[in-house]
């Protein structure tokens, strides 16, 4: 249960952090958006990762083995970052058209998932 919920944090805190940091790139295209200067987008996008670490922290204490819960430090880490990249790709398929996927996108998210196995093998 609690590997469940610490990866169902994660992918919550994994799409605020990703709207923070890639969001204003498709929100610039809504006229007031567009307008903003770039210290306004910058306090935008704080404000939205304020709870990307509203659930991080959570997932981290949760999942975190010395605090009872299945995950090594180095694992949360790499899971984190694994979910990371989900989270990225999803939002830029959705959001962004224009962007495509290519072969060597898929083969390095082959050789993430292998990172991942070696990571969490005993």
């Amino acid at each position: 249960m609690k590997a469940l919920l610490t990866v169902g944090l994660l992918v919550l805190s994994n799409t605020f952090m990703t709207l923070a940091w890639y969001g204003h790139l498709k929100f610039a295209e809504w006229k007031w958006f567009g307008k903003l200067g770039l210290v306004s987008v910058i306090l935008i996008s704080w404000g939205i990762a304020l709870f990307e670490y509203c659930f991080q922290v959570p997932a981290n204490k949760i999942g975190f083995a010395g605090n009872g819960g299945p995950f090594t430090l180095v694992q949360l880490k790499v899971l984190q970052e694994v979910i990371t990249l989900i989270v990225f790709m999803a939002f830029t398929l959705i959001a962004f058209k224009n962007e495509t996927l290519r072969w060597n996108h898929a083969l390095g998210a082959v050789f993430l998932v292998l990172a991942v196995y070696f990571i969490f093998k005993k």
